[in-house]
């Protein structure tokens, strides 16, 4: 598949939300505008854009190790594959960001399963927030015994990495079924005091496992006190808003805000508002590797611009 070229959107389009598919999809963020590029990236050699910037991380989310539903009764399988496909990149991504839901029910035989699987990722780092499957128990004891280190047991936590500051955040810990997600007053004033240090041309990463803007309320597809949280953010010249949870590509840009949710690696998940609810959706084996996927994200330019490329596992 060649790289399309890209059209660039008047400003009043800046403002947009969309679902991607496809074997590929390049996003190049500049100036608070996102322009998709159709890209087969992750087993090839082809030649991205001249501005497309180094490989810097690669996101996978919603591995949901110990499923074996009909959906995908092989999700280890499928973690494997998506494991290959980054290790065969052509430029091999620094760090990797897994947006949560690990595991399927929290169980330490699924913890540690998950922990040997993602130990063959080849990149020097792996950083986590934790997503509701990952703390069914209430506290989290599970995953914060193996993923907890990095921020004191409390999940979030935050680190720079080639100039980019990378906020981990985490807003499933008083999760409700179909109740959208929460990041609560000690950890908004965390994150207050965390940025107030960086200068606004700082890029910033940001990863949680819930949309941090509103998808879908009736399904709980969304953060009830993100408005805080992006008041934090509206200063800073380049942000990057990256979240897993719904199981699909779903995109926004507001200003130079970029917002991202993850495919899958274990199961699709019905579009918002379509079926019974936010399920796993079982489709015909043949169509299942095209609905999982991982995203990568670049950084280039002056000022510093992202990139999000997302590669399915068709």
């Amino acid at each position: 598949m060649s790289s399309s070229t890209p059209t660039r959107p008047s400003r009043r389009k800046a403002l947009q939300c969309m679902a991607f598919g496809g074997l590929g999809t390049l996003f190049t963020l500049s100036g608070g505008i996102l322009t998709p590029f159709d890209l087969a990236l992750a087993q090839s050699g082809a030649a991205l854009p001249a501005n497309a910037g180094r490989p810097l991380f690669v996101q996978v989310s919603d591995t949901h190790i110990g499923f074996n539903k009909d959906a995908n009764p092989d999700v280890a399988a499928t973690l494997r594959q998506t494991i290959d496909l980054v290790n065969a990149m052509p430029a091999a991504p620094a760090l990797a960001i897994h947006t949560g839901d690990i595991t399927h029910l929290s169980k330490a035989e699924e913890f540690d399963h998950a922990s040997q699987l993602l130990s063959a990722l080849r990149v020097p780092e792996l950083h986590t927030v934790p997503g509701e499957h990952d703390v069914t128990d209430g506290s989290g004891a599970e995953y914060f015994s193996r993923f907890g280190k990095a921020s004191d047991n409390r999940g979030y936590y935050s680190f720079d990495h080639a100039g980019v500051h990378f906020v981990a955040l985490v807003n499933v810990m008083h999760f409700k079924p179909n109740g959208l997600g929460s990041f609560g007053d000690e950890q908004l004033a965390w994150l207050a005091q965390d940025l107030k240090g960086q200068s606004s041309s700082t890029p910033i990463v940001v990863f949680s496992h819930m949309p941090m803007w509103t998808i879908y309320e009736p399904w709980g597809w969304g953060t009830g006190d993100a408005p805080q949280t992006m008041a934090l953010l509206r200063r800073f010249g380049s942000v990057t808003v990256l979240n897993g949870h719904i199981h699909q590509i779903v995109s926004k840009v507001e200003g130079n805000v970029t917002f991202h949710t993850a495919r899958s690696t274990a199961f699709p998940q019905p579009t918002a508002g379509n079926g019974p609810g936010p399920v796993p959706l079982t489709v015909p084996h043949d169509r299942l590797p095209a609905m999982l996927g991982v995203t990568t994200v670049d950084f280039a330019g002056h000022p510093v611009a992202a990139s999000l490329h997302d590669t399915t596992l068709a």
